[in-house]
């Protein structure tokens, strides 16, 4: 049976914030499965092995609306984050965790702010993403974006040593 919830691209949260030192694939992973969720989840993060804007397969990237957990429309499509306007959305449709919190309101995300490491056209910032994700020290630097801008890109520099919002984003199904 193939169901119309997997013709979207899920974008979800950490059900925690993570400084910048994170296995942050395998928590998305971790999370989506404990969830009950049987697509697989990447963390929205530029890598030292992929850039944001690739970790979404190519087939998927123009056509599938990115939405949150509850299936409200943030973006278009995926392709649509990485048009160098910084990725803006709606900031009235909330982003959810795998447990179901909006992470706008919810208190324990205090900062309200998304780790991503990336350019706004969703290009590794190899000085800005807390060497590649391992590393909390306060005096190196990753790139994040303040959700109260109303963008997912926004291009923010703040010591890996903060415990920021981690995304993920739903990145191939099982039909």
């Amino acid at each position: 049976v193939f169901s119309s919830f997997s013709l979207q691209l899920h974008l979800v949260a950490l059900n925690l914030p993570f400084s910048g030192d994170m296995r942050a694939d395998f928590q998305c992973f971790q999370q989506a499965q404990l969830a009950g969720l049987t697509s697989t989840y990447r963390a929205f993060l530029s890598s030292h092995l992929q850039d944001l804007a690739t970790i979404v397969r190519k087939t998927d990237r123009y056509h599938l609306p990115v939405v949150n957990l509850k299936g409200e429309t943030l973006f278009n499509n995926w392709e649509s984050l990485f048009n160098g306007n910084g990725g803006h959305f709606n900031i009235h449709v909330p982003i959810y965790s795998f447990d179901g919190r909006n992470v706008m309101t919810d208190p324990s995300w205090p900062q309200k702010v998304i780790w991503h490491g990336s350019t706004a056209n969703g290009i590794r910032l190899v000085s800005n993403y807390c060497e590649a994700w391992h590393t909390a020290d306060v005096g190196a630097m990753g790139q994040a974006s303040p959700l109260k801008t109303g963008k997912l890109l926004d291009q923010k520099v703040y010591s890996c040593s903060n415990q920021f919002i981690v995304l993920c984003i739903e990145n191939s199904f099982v039909s």
